[in-house]
């Protein structure tokens, strides 16, 4: 199988598939393809040769490709039924898959305004978008509402027990929470470190930050034309 992402320091979507595969041993050759949003990009043009939607990710396994991160995971979980990229029991199951949902659909305030960039030390700029920002502090409130409750379910020492789907899609918020410095509880501060260390999600950080691939439309708060990125606040 091949899983097409695109680059590691920012695309906090192609993230979740790659670590969970990581995580789990599941075997795959990845595919990078660098961000390139303007008409006719050669960043089109590949991933467009396999989606329809021209976005990452995308997981080809044998000339079928499945795209968007959520129908990737559950092929997997068809694909590799004892992998463990859900919990087993059902009930279990349902509230990681709803955990994952919510994700995927959620969380647009601290998507827009925390946008993932794994390489940089942006922790003064968090604490003041989240003094001005209700709905980041909203989007926080129910992250911390949702870990605390699946860790003191599961017992840990990952969302549902063992490491799974549903700690693969927080991955990319554990990398928001901690590079811009939104405060968590101690003991969710734990699992943050947890989530860090664990295979895949380890090794993905390593590639991020090896890449030194400043692009400017990811880079809202800073300056990235030097050869040493220097923070700075916008608004």
């Amino acid at each position: 199988m091949q899983l097409i992402v695109g680059n590691k320091n920012y695309s906090s979507w192609s993230m979740r598939p790659w670590v969970l595969m990581k995580a789990l041993g599941i075997p795959f050759q990845e595919h990078v393809v660098r961000f390139d949003f303007t008409p006719d990009s050669a960043f089109y043009r590949e991933v467009g040769a396999v989606t329809p939607t021209g976005k990452v990710p995308v997981l080809v396994d044998e000339g079928f490709a499945v795209w968007d991160s959520l129908a990737i995971v559950e092929y997997l979980a068809e694909r590799f039924p004892d992998a463990g990229v859900w919990p087993r029991d059902a009930r279990q199951r349902a509230r990681a898959r709803s955990l994952c949902a919510e994700m995927h659909s959620g969380f647009s305030q601290m998507r827009g305004l925390c946008v993932m960039n794994i390489d940089a030390d942006l922790r003064t700029v968090g604490p003041r978008l989240l003094a001005r920002e209700a709905g980041l502090r909203k989007d926080l409130d129910r992250v911390v509402e949702l870990w605390t409750e699946a860790l003191a379910h599961s017992g840990g020492p990952f969302l549902f027990g063992a490491f799974g789907a549903a700690d693969a899609f927080f991955a990319p918020v554990v990398m928001r929470v901690t590079r811009y410095g939104l405060p968590l509880p101690e003991a969710l501060q734990g699992y943050a470190g947890r989530i860090q260390a664990a295979p895949g999600v380890r090794e993905w950080i390593a590639d991020a930050i090896a890449e030194k691939d400043f692009l400017d439309f990811e880079e809202p708060y800073r300056d990235v034309s030097g050869p040493e990125p220097v923070l700075t606040f916008t608004g």
